[in-house]
């Protein structure tokens, strides 16, 4: 039968209580407005990662007719357990709080409010459905490809006979993303149906799988170093990771990965990788393209905060555009997650003394500045413990930021950094290491930060300009390290602007200056902190290049982390490296006083490391379809683009492929030259190609040039808003050499 291939759950959780209640199913409360509560029927399906909802809905001829929905586990952000959500808080009363959970999903797609039957059901729900998001993401590809595949054959064997007719698997070959002509679907029928009765089943599957996810390109490579009866021994494997993979390694790290992926007993007791074993190995994190080593923290983080790009976003609290769309604390749980370090609150008076957030003077939602520094406060050290920047753009009566201190400072707590750090009225910004765990304020303060180590303050003085600066002073009290200024021009700042203090630059101007003075900025840059943000134009929240400003050493290049967009991936990618802290070490010459460092007119100097890069996109695997029609079947192409100095930036392009998202091959190989590789990102495109319109996006994946691998690699594929898409990847070979 097809559970040859089925779904085992994995080691521990057969008998799991809170896995059996999922896939049992039950009753919640479904809440989407004061009015709107409706009674949905929940279940896991068998495939133990696709959750089906049901509503009855009875019919004028009191026929009652079941609709079905359902939504993917690995869709799923976060689970929050009680009345976490906007939507709970203002349409559910106290009461219902131990019984209360919210599902917040990657992307755009809407949160689900949920309310169980009792406080023992609702941990059950929570309980089971955080098992088998972990089940799910501790996966190895492989196993993901069977799901994958298996749910599919699922769906294509329309009568549930566990057998699979021509027809069907046709079908079937639809659903994974490849058109086949009649003949070749015959032939492959042909060679699998062994018992000539007209469908596949049992055995017959498994061989159809089989053939299904041959590798070729794979197999040539396995045969040029299997030297050890048709297989790889250890010194075999050494070989192909000292010459292909240039890796720094001896014969016992190959003996390790035997012992870490080959499946097959006897092989591995004679210390020999089968090629099953070698597609493991490179479908794991050690075969991917990203360098492991620079996963973790492998940075300085002892030098002072503005030596760091720091990832940071804008208008943090939308979740759409800013015009009409929702604010919402899930937005910033959202960025947090993805290891932004600054985000953006825009303060305005709300009723009831209690200041709001959202974007003045428009129809977007408001939601409480209160709720918000509780959110963050939860959030913010989820993916990094490195500090949080609170950027307030204020727009409060005195009165109100009076509140606003008072929330700051009881929400967060000790965690608030309400003085320097020393005895003693500091020289320079602290490290991203000494502010771990802690929140920083950026505003207006009223007095200069040395006047906290003055006696000589008189609260008269103090007063007047709380009138005329509209500032109240318990919040000016609590700006230390990030004290907003008008920049007035390099020379002024030189003379005038002390360390503590920063100015904020909208994208026009800073672009300008980074082309035309690009040098000035960069030694401004080198003792304070610059902050930029999109033009006011960009209504729908759409994002500028941050490439250009990190080239001239700005550190805060604020983007809309809510809109999916080739910027934004930019940014993951960036900060893809070291640990997601989202702070990366400048290069030393964006740190140097003297430096004569200048990403456009690029003079001589130790910024120059001229590397040429050899890739070939060999092939790929498993492509989503971009549409959800059956007859759609991508044709793909992939796109190789490098982001860095004007004189590294290009982009190439394969031919596209016709009709196949399951296993394209193209074996096309290009050449870059990068001369400062230490700026430059490198960028995996794949589109659906289209003649007569604009090609379609279908994944992609960037990362930094230096954390490049050398040799046979998968690189991860990615969706627009940045989640991984499960069982896809990119096959490609990379040879980065020292220019001559």
């Amino acid at each position: 039968t097809m559970s040859s291939l089925a779904l085992v759950l994995p080691t521990g959780l057969e008998g799991d209580g809170d896995m059996q209640f999922l896939m049992n199913g039950g009753d919640l409360l479904k809440v989407r407005s004061g009015s709107w509560k409706k009674t949905r029927y929940y279940k896991l399906q068998e495939d133990c990662k696709t959750m089906w909802h049901e509503s009855k809905k009875t019919l004028k001829s009191k026929q009652t007719c079941e609709s079905q929905k359902g939504f993917s586990v690995e869709d799923i952000d976060e689970v929050q357990t009680g009345r976490q959500t906007e939507g709970l808080r203002k349409y559910t009363e106290e009461s219902v709080e131990g019984r209360a959970f919210s599902i917040l999903f990657k992307g755009r797609q809407k949160g689900l409010d949920l309310i169980a039957s009792s406080e023992e059901e609702a941990k059950k729900w929570v309980g089971g459905l955080e098992k088998v998001i972990s089940n799910i993401n501790n996966l190895s590809p492989q196993k993901k490809t069977e799901h994958w595949i298996y749910s599919c054959l699922r769906k294509a064997d329309k009568n549930f006979d566990n057998k699979i007719s021509q027809k069907e698997m046709k079908s079937f070959l639809q659903d994974i993303n490849i058109e086949v002509s009649e003949d070749y679907a015959e032939m492959v029928f042909q060679k699998c149906d062994e018992s000539k009765c007209g469908f596949l089943e049992g055995k017959e599957i498994e061989h159809f799988y089989e053939i299904l996810t041959q590798r070729e390109e794979i197999d040539v490579i396995y045969g040029e170093y299997a030297k050890t009866d048709g297989l790889m021994s250890a010194a075999d494997l050494l070989n192909f990771l000292l010459n292909e993979q240039k890796e720094d390694v001896s014969q016992n790290d190959a003996l390790q990965l035997i012992e870490k992926y080959e499946l097959d007993e006897n092989a591995k007791a004679k210390q020999q990788m089968t090629k099953d074993g070698f597609l493991m190995y490179l479908n794991q994190p050690e075969g991917l393209i990203f360098n492991q080593a620079h996963k973790s923290v492998y940075q300085d983080m002892n030098q002072p905060l503005n030596h760091y790009f720091i990832s940071s976003s804008h208008n943090t609290y939308l979740l759409e555009d800013q015009l009409k769309g929702p604010s919402s604390t899930e937005a910033y749980i959202k960025a947090l997650l993805k290891g932004c370090r600054c985000v953006e609150l825009d303060c305005w008076d709300g009723s009831d003394g209690e200041p709001v957030i959202y974007h003045g003077y428009s129809l977007t939602s408001k939601v409480l500045f209160k709720d918000v520094i509780k959110a963050i406060q939860e959030y913010a050290f989820k993916t990094s413990k490195y500090p949080v920047i609170l950027s307030l753009e204020n727009h409060c009566s005195v009165e109100q930021q009076k509140v606003m201190a008072q929330h700051l400072i009881s929400i967060l707590g000790s965690a608030l950094v309400t003085k320097p750090l020393g005895d003693q009225m500091p020289t320079c910004l602290p490290s991203p290491e000494e502010l771990k765990g802690r929140f920083i304020v950026k505003g207006k303060r009223l007095d200069k930060l040395e006047d906290m180590f003055s006696e000589s303050k008189t609260a008269e003085k103090e007063s007047q300009k709380t009138k005329s600066l509209k500032l109240a002073k318990e919040l000016s009290d609590i700006v230390i390290y990030c004290n907003s200024v008008y920049f007035h021009g390099f020379e002024d700042s030189r003379d005038k602007q002390s360390f503590y203090e920063m100015a904020s630059f909208k994208e026009g101007k800073a672009v300008k200056l980074a082309e035309e003075s690009a040098n000035d900025y960069i030694r401004h840059n080198i003792d304070k902190l610059s902050r930029i943000y999109p033009a006011g134009r960009r209504t729908d929240s759409s994002n500028y290049n941050p490439v250009p400003l990190w080239n001239a050493g700005c550190q805060i290049v604020a983007l809309n982390f809510q809109t999916p967009c080739p910027e934004m991936d930019l940014n993951q990618g960036l900060f893809l490296q070291n640990g997601r802290s989202g702070y990366n070490l400048k290069p030393s010459y964006l740190r140097d006083r003297d430096t004569k460092f200048d990403p456009i007119t690029l003079p001589d100097g130790p910024w120059l490391k001229h590397k040429t890069l050899h890739v070939m996109v060999i092939s790929a695997q498993q492509l989503p379809k971009v549409t959800e029609r059956k007859s759609s079947i991508v044709d793909p192409i992939v796109k190789v683009q490098i982001y860095g100095v004007p004189a590294d930036t290009t982009t190439v392009e394969t031919q596209y492929i016709e009709n196949n998202g399951f296993n394209p091959m193209w074996n096309e190989n290009f050449q870059f030259d990068v001369r400062v590789p230490d700026l430059a990102l490198v960028r995996f495109l794949i589109e659906d190609y289209d003649s007569s319109s604009n090609n379609e996006f279908i994944g992609q994946y960037t990362l930094p040039f230096n954390s490049l691998k050398n040799g046979y690699h998968h690189v991860p594929l990615l969706t627009k808003n940045g989640d991984r898409i499960s069982s896809a990847g990119l096959f490609v070979h990379i040879i980065v050499v020292d220019a001559e």
